[in-house]
């Protein structure tokens, strides 16, 4: 074996650690989208909350889900971890596992600002340790053997690269179960039918989470292929073209709006999850723009018809671009539009709906579990005063509200 050849498992290990690094970045994006987002006195709860979440998943995680996922655990002696490939395992843990936390911090967004913090908690190790890894299993480890009925009846089994679905969709459909059994923020919705703005207390910071996010999204498509001889650059441009169709088209149908700019440019990366490696650029390109326009048209209907206080928009950004993505990947994959074919529509709509379905049980079951026995939203007062005061006891600028008292 040449030197070249025996680096090879250790070059693996680092390749995929920095894509873990890169996504573990983006949960500062999360964060400071929900706090740009959010009114002044929910802002410290909201970078509480991302953090702690993040926690949580680690240790279920590690613990649970990835067992659930596929099958490994870690319970041996360093030597037994670290004699194959260098531990690749343990990194690849870490990379997968920074996926798996981005599913608390889409809920986040929707549930903020009148949510109590341990429940939440609490709903995070289950959604994390039994729900999402469950789903995760069978696409992404053919778990049940699902994958290989879809082969069987559809001619190709569902495709999700990088996770349109398995991660977004499931993020941002968890999300729609939990903002409708929370409810909307106190004083959102008059009994008159007005609806009452609430504006994003910080632009700049809501700017400065997409970007984040943007740059941190390189990591969680590219580095999807987790080997450095399966990276292809063709996942990086269809990334690049989603993200700018996105964002330019949200930008013209929101008129000028930043909120929905930043967003729009979210909203092409998640539909593109799913076919990075698959589709032909200018297919990228239709695709993110596309789900820049469902997430202007939906989050105007969901926050004016629908009346559901999602705050930060996440079921039309993660939920309806994600089922997007999922479906996108049986068109703008076949070869007849310059994909890489190997793909099929039936395939793609029935894993997209395995998915929805999934999330929708298991988000109603935990929170309308959490919501009987335990409480899941703060008590009149608290919500008025506002959770940074209310849970953290400090508010975002403490010497200003010394200087006000």
């Amino acid at each position: 074996m040449t030197h070249a050849a025996a680096s090879v498992p250790g070059a693996n290990v680092f390749f995929l650690l920095m894509g873990a690094i890169l996504v573990l970045a983006m949960h500062a994006g999360f964060a400071f989208l929900e706090l740009g987002t959010v009114r002044r006195r929910s802002q410290v709860n909201a970078l509480v909350k991302i953090l702690s979440d993040f926690g949580v998943s680690t240790i279920v995680y590690f613990f649970v889900g990835f067992h659930i996922a596929y099958g490994i655990s870690f319970f041996g002696n360093v030597a037994s971890l670290t004699d194959h490939q260098h531990g690749y395992e343990m990194v690849r843990f870490f990379f997968l596992l920074t996926f798996a936390a981005a599913v608390p911090a889409i809920i986040s967004g929707g549930i903020a600002e009148r949510a109590r913090f341990v429940p939440q908690l609490l709903a995070t190790a289950f959604l994390v340790g039994l729900v999402y890894p469950f789903y995760e299993g069978i696409v992404w480890n053919g778990n049940l053997g699902i994958q290989a009925w879809f082969t069987q009846i559809f001619g190709a089994p569902f495709h999700d690269f990088a996770g349109s679905v398995v991660v977004h969709a499931m993020g941002g459909w968890m999300a729609l179960m939990a903002v409708w059994l929370l409810g909307p923020r106190r004083g959102r919705y008059g009994k008159d039918g007005s609806i009452h703005p609430m504006p994003p207390s910080n632009i700049p910071f809501l700017a400065l989470g997409s970007w984040i996010l943007i740059i941190g999204w390189f990591g969680f498509n590219v580095m999807s292929a987790q080997r450095l001889e399966a990276v292809q650059g063709l996942v990086a441009l269809n990334s690049l073209m989603a993200l700018v169709g996105g964002m330019l088209t949200a930008l013209a149908l929101g008129r000028g709006d930043p909120g929905f700019a930043h967003n729009g440019a979210l909203a092409g990366l998640v539909a593109i999850c799913a076919g990075s490696d698959l589709v032909q650029p200018i297919g990228a390109l239709v695709i993110g723009s596309i789900a820049g326009a469902i997430f202007v048209y939906l989050f105007t209907l969901v926050q004016h018809r629908m009346r559901l206080d999602d705050v930060l928009g996440v079921w039309p950004l993660h939920g309806v671009c994600g089922v997007w993505g999922g479906v996108a990947v049986g068109i703008f994959g076949l070869r007849a539009l310059g994909g890489a074919g190997g793909v099929s529509l039936g395939a793609q709509c029935a894993g997209t709906l395995l998915g929805v379905v999934i999330a929708l049980a298991g988000s109603a079951v935990v929170y309308g579990a959490i919501r009987r026995f335990i409480g899941i939203r703060l008590d009149p007062e608290a919500e008025f005063m506002g959770p940074d005061l209310a849970i953290h006891h400090v508010g975002a600028y403490p010497e200003a509200d010394i200087e006000r008292a």
